[in-house]
């Protein structure tokens, strides 16, 4: 991609934040850009000066004008479905398609920074927390990391820094236009079904996942006890020399990062692996961020981060230091505190049953109180609440419709006490008393809604911070707040 004239076309299909970012680089490069969307952007910059943007509110229409320009190459956003037409439109004129993460490599790998090593993540739930701890013990090793791609700042944006290393978050929509993007280590932390209405079937969803492993340099990282996953790495190709690391909450065995009582141990990027485990962190280390009970999704988080930050090359101690110093981001188990003299966790970002069993399996049995519902989405609750239910003291029902986990809970959890909170004036400050009411000193409320967040909010950033913010008052009620965080 080095090699461009003044006439050299890219076309970019959708108008965001990635689009943007794309031609931005692009255009640097001495590319000419067209943009083609199916609705007028909300807002411009200088990037719209620079750029013919075409509007085609009709997908099959948008296609057959991107494709009448003969581009030199298309990019499509991640918002552009793997049903789009475009795809079948320029497969038949025999123009490539790639996405905004595809040509990020191509362009560093074509100018100074070619070989800057990429670590990428990927999975249906869990993604920014493991990159943000990645990024975390990275900084400890004292390099300057990038974190990138999905977790908020596009690739391209950065691939002109003087980052050492990227840290990168990758969502299947990304990697199912990903060609030649060769990661030193990668990542797969789960999957469960999502997106299909993107994908078109769970099984392309899966395998979109998949792609995430090709062409690995180092390490491929995976949970060991997920069949599913680990058929994913046997079947990717890889770089010569590339190896399996398997992750687990169990004692490891060799090639393995895993828990030997409280201390995360690598039995994986040591020469005595055979006899030896090195121990990298304890669990207390994450503590500033979790509390004293981090579920075991977090403990699988941290192993994926501390494995890709191993294969990468970092001491050992870095990743004590850096799960230390790791915050979360905002809304996803996140510790607000201590109130009311129970500790009180965000995790407003658990909007399917999958992340919600994940943020409550860290709450000791019968010490949770759940605060559950909103956009179900067409969910079955069924076996969410069953699997959960011995972990409850009680739980809240918000929503509007609370009829899909009113009646999953009276018949599997029977045993729960709950109550329903209509929407009013204030009402989060009810919901946060009503938990209080069902609980006892020691437990942990988590805001897990197991649902979206669009019958009542914006998003789940806002449920998120509505929360925090009668929390806050709550402890102000009570006089005191048990925690700096407050």
């Amino acid at each position: 991609m080095g090699g461009t004239t003044v006439n050299t076309v890219v076309a970019i299909i959708g108008w965001g934040r990635s689009g943007r970012s794309a031609a931005r680089a692009l255009l640097a490069r001495g590319y000419r850009v067209e943009a083609f969307d199916q609705c007028e952007p909300e807002v411009r910059d200088e990037s719209d000066e620079a750029v013919t943007l075409h509007i085609c509110p009709d997908p099959r229409e948008l296609a057959h004008v991107v494709v009448s320009r003969r581009p030199l190459f298309i990019v499509v956003s991640p918002g552009i479905s793997a049903q789009a037409p475009i795809f079948a439109a320029a497969h038949q004129a025999d123009i490539e398609v790639i996405g905004e993460v595809e040509l990020a490599w191509r362009l560093q790998e074509a100018g100074p920074h070619a070989g800057r090593p990429w670590l990428v993540v990927t999975g249906t739930n869990g993604k920014t927390t493991t990159v943000g701890m990645l990024a975390a013990i990275l900084r400890a090793n004292g390099e300057n990391v990038r974190e990138v791609g999905n977790i908020g700042t596009a690739i391209t944006e950065a691939i002109d820094s003087d980052a050492q290393v990227f840290a990168v978050e990758m969502s299947s929509f990304q990697l199912h236009t990903t060609v030649t993007v060769s990661p030193q280590a990668s990542v797969c932390l789960n999957v469960d079904a999502d997106h299909l209405d993107w994908h078109g079937s769970a099984e392309a969803y899966a395998a979109d996942k998949a792609r995430i492993y090709e062409r690995t340099q180092v390490a491929c990282v995976y949970p060991a006890q997920d069949s599913r996953v680990e058929r994913m790495v046997e079947e990717a190709d890889v770089i010569e020399g590339a190896r399996a690391i398997g992750t687990t909450l169990e004692i490891p065995a060799v090639s393995q990062v895993g828990l030997v009582e409280d201390v995360l141990v690598d039995r994986a990027f040591l020469e005595d692996r055979r006899t030896h485990a090195l121990e990298l962190a304890r669990l207390c280390d994450l503590e500033p961020a979790y509390g004293p009970c981090p579920s075991p999704a977090v403990i699988a988080d941290a192993l994926a981060a501390a494995a890709l930050a191993r294969a990468h090359g970092v001491a050992p101690e870095a990743v004590s230091q850096g799960l230390r110093r790791f915050v979360p981001a905002s809304h996803r188990r996140s510790l607000i505190g201590q109130a009311a003299d129970v500790n009180w966790i965000d995790d407003s970002k658990a909007t399917n049953a999958h992340a919600a069993l994940a943020s409550l399996e860290g709450v000791p049995y019968g010490r949770a109180i759940w605060i559950f519902g909103g956009d179900a989405k067409g969910q079955d609750f069924r076996e969410l609440v069953t699997r959960v239910a011995p972990r409850l003291r009680g739980v809240v029902v918000i929503g509007e419709d609370r009829e899909p986990e009113v009646s999953a809970l009276k018949a599997y959890a029977p045993q729960v006490p709950f109550v329903e909170v209509d929407a009013h004036e204030d009402w989060m400050f009810s919901v946060v008393n009503e938990a209080v009411a069902l609980s006892r000193p020691g437990d942990t409320v988590v805001l897990a809604p197991a649902t979206a967040s669009w019958d009542q909010f914006r998003d789940y950033g806002e449920r998120g911070r509505v929360f925090a913010d009668a929390v806050r008052r709550l402890a102000q009620q009570w006089g005191r707040a048990d925690d700096g965080a407050l």
